[in-house]
């Protein structure tokens, strides 16, 4: 900016300093030259901020006079914002969550599982599905298929699930933003459900709808090419209605989810019956 104002209007460079609020001394300094001055200095901040990466500038520089370095503060404050040491530095957090036991529940209603997905349609637009399974009977509560789902869309689904199916105990879900928020959490605890989060890069806790998630993978996102969202609706729809009145299931004796379930409250009832 200096040479431009020098050259084209003739300037002095004293006056194009002033004009760009820059010094002489500045304008002058050969930069690799401070470069080259200040490498002791760029070497004893890297090795701090190695070691000690939340430490401010003033706790830098006392470690440096603690070390016998003879710069000053000034000094070392400028070479401190030229490595962009003054500004914010973001350290990952780490999430803790106990480990939880998949044991499969004895009773529809128990612990349901919520998982999200991801596709996309021809024209190459994304969207989402929301996927909920009843750990008990292995059945598909629900697929809520948009291109957005955020945590007011996840209680929603569940509101109106609780219509038709009630509510369960315990919700095993993972960490994703839309699960983890308090709006969620806070539907949740008015309505007693348990949050069971599985621990991060843990996919293997949440087994049951991890399963469930392959197989309409397979059949269903891999083996169609959609348009459309309401094609995507209307393709899970009918499978989802497939897999749960038709479909064998190994683990329910060959039975379908939705007849397993009816003869497991039916054989309960009866069992209540005989007992009174």
């Amino acid at each position: 900016m200096v040479l431009r104002l020098a050259g084209d209007q003739k300037l002095s460079i004293k006056q194009s300093c002033q004009l760009v609020n820059l010094s002489r001394a500045a304008y002058y300094r050969d930069e690799n030259k401070l470069a080259v001055r200040d490498a002791p200095v760029i070497e004893a901040l890297n090795a701090i901020v190695a070691k000690h990466g939340r430490w401010g500038f003033w706790k830098c520089h006392d470690r440096l006079r603690l070390k016998g370095h003879p710069w000053n503060h000034k000094r070392v404050w400028r070479v401190y914002c030229a490595m962009k040491l003054n500004l914010p530095r973001r350290t990952k957090r780490r999430l803790i969550r106990p480990m939880q036991p998949l044991d499969a529940p004895q009773r529809p209603n128990e612990v349901w599982s919520l998982d999200f997905m991801s596709d996309s349609l021809y024209q190459g637009r994304r969207f989402r599905t929301l996927n909920i399974l009843d750990e008990s009977v292995r059945e598909a509560l629900a697929i809520e298929i948009d291109t957005s789902l955020p945590a007011q869309r996840v209680v929603r689904t569940l509101q109106q699930l609780e219509a038709w199916r009630g509510l369960p105990k315990a919700i095993r879900l993972d960490n994703g933003p839309e699960l983890t928020s308090q709006y969620l959490a806070d539907w949740c605890q008015d309505k007693g459900i348990e949050l069971r989060f599985i621990q991060p890069g843990k996919p293997n806790q949440n087994a049951f709808i991890e399963r469930f998630n392959r197989l309409y993978r397979t059949e269903v996102l891999n083996n169609w090419l959609f348009t459309s969202l309401d094609e995507v609706r209307e393709i899970t729809h009918q499978w989802l209605q497939s897999y749960n009145e038709e479909r064998p299931h190994d683990a329910l004796g060959s039975l379908p989810p939705a007849v397993f379930r009816e003869r497991l409250l039916a054989g309960k009832n009866s069992t209540s019956e005989l007992s009174t």
